[in-house]
């Protein structure tokens, strides 16, 4: 079994870089600090650290073995907590991953519902490629994540797609951009300045398609993972710019810009994905219902 006062230690040393300075906050003779971080690695059957100069480093089983002691820690700080203020209501926590190419502002709407819970919730929200924290989901260290793909099939993980909904895009412009456009939308896109999403995005190929299907060859000049980063290049008039119609009034609002026109011929869609078959938890009900009412179901969902 896992000697905890080992973790301790390692957890100081590996924050303080040094025996010698850990040795001090602890309390005790750097000899006998360093033999009891032998006795955890022992333990472990891994170097947690190795050797830089004067510093110690941590090896990657090291920094591994940090992540989940700072959770450790961190969740028997909250037990302290709750067991001395039992008659507070706890704040549970809900962790929730989001994939980068999400825009913010349809994850505050499909996520703000679960924050209005009877039961007290405190969000935690980490973004990050899909790929990534689809791996942080399959060890529960997410409770869920926001996507705008279901999980790939070829991902060696347990999870389970939930479709939240979809919706259609609107194309957007900084006023003097627009001015410089034909009044016909979507012609008014040819050889127009146009910024698009990232590879990551699940939005990219179908809006490609769509374009050339048209027969119309914009020019692209920007890339963009983070949606609220291609806004900002649009309010500045770098180019047009796509966003969802669910979203497009408030992103017309914030970055003071136009409308040129709309389709429903490119969807985006949105997955909610889980290590359940069905849906248990409150606050991811709170959001796949918030969802249904805001969004259109996606075919056959």
């Amino acid at each position: 079994m896992l000697n905890y006062k080992h973790l301790h230690y390692f957890r100081t040393v590996a924050k303080s870089g040094a025996i010698n300075r850990a040795a001090e906050k602890l309390h005790l003779t750097p000899q006998t600090l360093s033999s009891q971080i032998s006795l955890l690695e022992d333990r472990l059957g891994v170097a947690l650290f190795r050797r830089s100069g004067r510093r110690l480093e941590l090896t990657d089983a090291g920094r591994t073995a940090l992540t989940y002691a700072d959770e450790i820690f961190h969740v028997g700080a909250e037990l302290e907590e709750a067991l001395q203020n039992r008659s507070t209501a706890r704040a549970h926590p809900f962790r929730v991953g989001i994939a980068d190419v999400v825009p913010k502002a349809i994850a505050y709407q499909l996520l703000a519902p679960a924050l209005t819970l009877a039961e007290p919730v405190r969000l935690s929200c980490k973004e990050g490629r899909l790929e990534q924290l689809a791996a942080e989901l399959s060890i529960h260290r997410l409770d869920m994540v926001l996507a705008d793909r279901p999980l790939p099939s070829n991902m060696d993980i347990k999870g389970y797609s939930h479709p939240l909904g979809e919706c259609g895009i609107a194309f957007l412009a900084a006023r003097a951009v627009a001015e410089t456009l034909g009044p016909d939308f979507p012609a008014c896109l040819h050889t127009a300045p146009l910024l698009i999403p990232g590879e990551d995005s699940a939005l990219r190929a179908p809006l490609l398609r769509w374009l050339e299907r048209r027969s119309i060859e914009p020019a692209i000049v920007g890339e963009f993972d983070d949606s609220a980063l291609m806004s900002a290049f649009g309010q500045a008039g770098a180019g047009v710019f796509p966003a969802p119609l669910t979203t497009a009034q408030d992103v017309m609002r914030q970055y003071d810009v136009i409308e040129l026109g709309q389709t429903l011929e490119i969807r985006e869609r949105f997955f909610a994905i889980s290590v359940e078959r069905r849906l248990s938890h409150p606050a991811v009900l709170a959001v796949s219902e918030a969802a249904r009412r805001r969004f259109q179901p996606l075919d056959g969902g």
